[in-house]
């Protein structure tokens, strides 16, 4: 099979397409012939080498975490899903032709492929950071980068829990965040007032990592009502740095119910062959993501 991997930690020309030997599903896991990949920040990070201090891996290695494709191979032990069924879920080198899946749930009709292989991580990446830093009904949640995959997500399920939300992208994605139901404004110098003149902010999250976890700061008052996802030097100041995979099942199944609800919804921005990873990672590294990026095999 087809797979995109790296042999060495560097910058996007270290990816390359090569053939590989097909993966196979062990016990509590299912095979997919995988239909789109979801291009994920954490993709070039562990590109980069930026994560081997505290998650080594051994190369080479492929790419990838989330997928959805058409299940083929049903390992041991598993029940309630058969081959030829359509899901999508987390598992290993998903930027691949087959991918193993050890978390996975029924993609739900109003999903395309491409769609479906933009919400596993993002969603359970959203669903923690809401929890983590105890924002209620009735408060307001300032997002840091709120117009990319994660930031999408966080606004939809936040303001289907009572939370007033306010966004923070740029000048061209100002119309977005207002469509999924954000206060919103710009970055760039006085973005504090204007955030200050959209109301009081009770908690915040950094998911651009753009060196602004001191204005959070003195925005919230308090280190425990800020969390960051992007800033590896967010705990030098304190601040929570929210790194660590949390119950990816449960939060497809919570996934699938907001989606079937019509209250999340998750637009694909572009979608890449295999041979363009590099690309995608590019474009992935640069920002200013409405929605989500996707590989599609």
């Amino acid at each position: 099979m087809k797979r995109v991997s790296f042999a060495e930690f560097g910058g996007p020309d270290v990816l390359h397409l090569e053939d590989a030997a097909e993966p196979h599903a062990g016990p509590g896991q299912i095979r997919v012939a995988v239909r789109a990949a979801g291009v994920n920040p954490v993709d070039w990070r562990i590109r980069e080498g930026q994560f081997q201090k505290v998650r080594p891996i051994e190369l080479p290695a492929g790419v990838g975490q989330d997928a959805s494709g058409v299940v083929d191979e049903v390992g041991e032990g598993v029940e309630g899903v058969e081959t030829g069924d359509h899901v999508f879920g987390r598992g290993l080198s998903t930027y691949a032709e087959f991918a193993v899946l050890s978390a996975w749930a029924r993609i739900p009709e109003s999903l395309t492929f491409e769609e479906a292989a933009g919400y596993p991580s993002v969603v359970e990446t959203a669903l923690r950071l809401i929890r983590q830093v105890g924002v209620r009904s009735g408060q307001t949640l300032l997002v840091s980068g709120a117009s990319g995959g994660v930031g999408s997500a966080v606004l939809q399920i936040a303001r289907d829990r009572g939370i007033t939300v306010i966004g923070t992208a740029g000048a061209a994605n100002q119309d977005y965040l207002h469509s999924l139901g954000a206060l919103a404004t710009t970055y760039g110098e006085g973005w504090v007032e204007r955030v200050r003149e959209l109301g009081q902010v009770d908690a915040a999250l950094d998911l651009a990592g753009s060196g602004v976890i001191r204005e959070l700061l003195e925005l919230t008052g308090d280190t425990e009502k800020v969390i960051s996802i992007a800033d590896l030097g967010a705990p030098e100041l304190g601040v929570r740095y929210s790194g660590v995979t949390g119950n990816v099942p449960q939060a497809l199944v919570e996934a699938v119910g907001l989606i079937s609800r019509g209250k999340l919804h998750i637009p694909v921005e572009k979608s890449y062959p295999l041979t363009e990873a590099a690309a995608a990672h590019i474009d992935s590294q640069a920002g200013h993501t409405r929605g989500r990026r996707v590989v599609v095999v």
